[in-house]
């Protein structure tokens, strides 16, 4: 009789749990960034078969057929399945589509236009409905992330969200100065950009190495600033309608007054010191600056962007305004008796001088001004918009005075930090210390890919697939932040960006191949598997580069946040949490056996490919650390205490490790130093 009433306890208990249980099971198959900002799961499935169509109702602007029309062909690719429906037009009449989306009105690509969409999938069909086509696109992006597979073919997670961004700009800046990015290179990030909702493509288009845009009123801009790589303005036009057409955003750069050296090569009579001047070819920042005392430089800047706000559509041009360190106009004696005749006490205050000129020419050309955090000055007009680079203050102190602003401190991607930095950093968290009304002045953010260390064949792996964790940060309700549950989550993400053509991955194992020479690449994948490029700013100051340095060098192939070595590191972070636990240890000994007998194979690769002769050192320090890991595992499996002398020799080694080698380092090695000093504690 207790057996019997046990087994019914157990079976209600069970059965009371089930939908708790079963949702527990679902959610870990979603795999959706930017999670939605409510989503339900109705726990069925909706079968994709080769019957599968699509039908758009309403009054949505076109590019709405052609973003549906893609999106059927990547489902297509994705599970093979061929599909009937070809190219979805205006007067495509689809008989009981299966997938109906509800569309009120054409969106414009505007700042604050309405993005948001509901979304309901059932057993038997799917219904998107938004206010505009953009937000339709968007809820087309979460459908084809819904698709999973199972032993009888594929099928979409059946839900009903509701969903809109929580940030209106969400960013990603791409610099085709430092080096010149490709169209091909803009439109397939501009793909990714719209898989994860970011939109906003600001582009940098002018700096001390570069001037990238034809000019027709100024030619002498592109011609003498460029070394050749700009962007023809049909080109120009042709990305706006891309963009336009997944509803993104085009905001051009023009880096003034300083970053200036690229145009004053080709009208050095209105810089601040004499000429002439040439293209700069190092990294930094630099002396040219445009002179703001004189007539000449506004009514070049009248003319200028009289051409490029009818180029560029978008409400707002930003104008730079970063890093001018004024040794020009501390150095030019008309300068100094410009400002003591103005009551101009300093170079900030000159600067500001500078930027109220520029705003009264974009403002009579019907644009906003947006600008780096040091265009805040006193008196500036509350219609620019700031942008937050050097740090938090500013968007604060920007908001507090009621500017709008947004977020790129913390977003550097460049920087080689890791996800979670970036993912964590939130434009306006629970703590900020601002009104509500304050708050609302906080746009959003960007996150910046700044192009002295990257070229074409790089630069992917330096935006991806990180920015989608971004990307998430800036769409999603600021509750969602379980990192690891990013994680996981952008695994996938990462894996599916390459149905757009993105080369983040692609790319990788073909730089390996170059720098073994079309050897055997799995010794020298073992190692940069462990490795990253140097964080910050460090990279440049271990070594000269120039805009010519080769960019094709284990820094170059090697990735950030390398998932390897991060996923080493939580495991020791779990194993010595519980030292008993087997399948944690077996795991460990494993990686540590690879690294520990990678070297000597790596070597003979160094023999035939003397370009990765600078990490030797490095890859020898990473087979000494494996070996002082294994050592540490056996002390710990023991329960037995090494000596002192053993303790402070791997202490040494692991110190000795951690310094770079070929502007990268070991990112296991924090680890195994847990390791090492837990043996002390035995």
């Amino acid at each position: 009789m207790k057996k019997i009433t046990f087994l019914w306890i157990l079976i209600l208990f069970f059965m009371s749990n089930l939908p708790i249980l079963a949702e527990n099971q679902m959610n870990k198959e979603l795999n959706l960034i930017p999670i939605p900002e409510e989503i339900t799961r109705t726990f069925d499935k909706f079968v994709i078969d080769e019957n599968f169509t699509a039908g758009i109702t309403g009054n949505p602007d076109d590019r709405i057929y052609q973003y549906t029309t893609n999106v059927l062909r990547r489902l297509s690719g994705r599970t093979g399945l061929f599909l009937s429906q070809d190219f979805i037009t205006k007067t495509t009449k689809a008989e009981n589509p299966q997938c109906v989306i509800k569309i009120d009105r054409p969106g414009k690509i505007v700042l604050g236009e309405d993005e948001s969409y509901s979304m309901n999938i059932t057993a038997s069909g799917i219904t998107i409905s938004s206010e505009t086509d953009l937000g339709a696109m968007r809820g087309l992006e979460t459908m084809l992330q819904l698709l999973d597979v199972d032993d009888k073919g594929y099928f979409l997670h059946t839900v009903e969200i509701t969903d809109k961004p929580r940030f209106p700009w969400r960013g990603l800046m791409i610099d085709g100065c430092r080096h010149f990015m490709p169209i091909d290179v803009i439109k397939r990030n501009l793909d990714g950009m719209a898989a994860v909702k970011l939109n906003v493509m600001h582009w940098h288009l002018s700096e001390d190495q570069g001037f990238r845009v034809e000019c027709n009123t100024f030619p002498r801009l592109h011609q003498l600033g460029s070394d050749g790589y700009y962007y023809t303005q049909a080109q120009i036009k042709d990305v706006i309608e891309y963009a336009a057409n997944r509803g993104i955003r085009v905001v051009p750069e023009f880096d003034i007054p300083g970053h200036a050296t690229s145009w004053l090569v080709a009208f050095p009579e209105l810089a601040s010191a004499p000429g002439p001047y040439t293209i700069e070819r190092k990294w930094g920042i630099f002396n040219p600056t445009f002179n703001p005392t004189i007539d000449e430089t506004y009514e070049f800047f009248d003319k200028f962007f009289a051409e490029m706000t009818g180029l560029f559509p978008d409400d707002y041009m930003h104008i730079g305004g970063d890093e001018n360190n004024g040794k020009q106009w501390d150095a030019n004696p008309d300068i100094q008796a410009f400002m003591k005749e103005n009551n101009i006490k300093d170079n900030h205050a000159l600067q500001s001088y500078f930027n109220n000129k520029i705003l009264k020419i974009l403002t009579k050309y019907d644009k906003k001004m947006v600008g780096w955090d040091e265009i805040l000055h006193p008196g500036m007009p509350k219609n620019i918009v700031i942008q937050s680079w050097r740090g938090k203050e500013s968007l604060i102190e920007s908001a507090k005075q009621g500017y709008q602003t947004m977020l790129s401190n913390g977003y550097y991607i460049d920087l080689i930090q890791p996800t979670d930095f970036h993912y964590l950093n939130d434009p306006l968290p629970d703590d900020m210390p601002l009104t509500e009304d304050q708050k609302k002045f906080i746009l959003g953010g960007e996150a910046t890919m700044w192009a002295e260390y990257i070229s074409p064949e790089t630069i992917d792996s330096r935006i991806w697939p990180r920015t989608a964790a971004i990307a998430e940060r800036l769409w999603s309700p600021g509750h969602v932040k379980d990192v690891e549950s990013m994680y996981k989550r952008l695994d996938i993400i990462s894996f599916r960006l390459e149905e757009l053509g993105l080369l983040h991955i692609k790319n990788y194992e073909m730089m390996l191949r170059r720098l073994t020479a079309n050897n055997d690449t799995k010794p020298l994948k073992t190692l940069i598997d462990v490795i990253e490029p140097v964080k910050i700013y460090t990279r440049g100051s271990q070594r000269q580069y120039t805009s010519y340095s080769p960019l094709t060098r284990v820094v170059d192939a090697a990735r950030p946040d390398a998932p390897v070595a991060r996923e080493f590191r939580k495991n020791i972070d779990i194993f010595l949490t519980d030292v008993k636990n087997n399948s944690i240890l077996i795991l460990l000994e494993k990686d540590l056996n690879l690294w520990q007998t990678n070297h000597s194979k790596l070597v003979e690769l160094i023999k035939v490919s003397p370009i990765l002769t600078e990490i030797e050192s490095l890859s020898k320090d990473l087979s000494d650390c494996a070996e002082a890991g294994l050592e540490a595992l056996n002390y710990i499996k023991e329960q037995k205490q090494p000596g002192e002398s053993w303790i402070q020799a791997r202490q040494e080694l692991l110190e000795k490790a951690q310094l770079p080698r070929g502007q990268t380092e070991l990112m296991i090695v924090s680890a195994v130093k847990k390791l090492v000093n837990y043996t002390e504690k035995l």
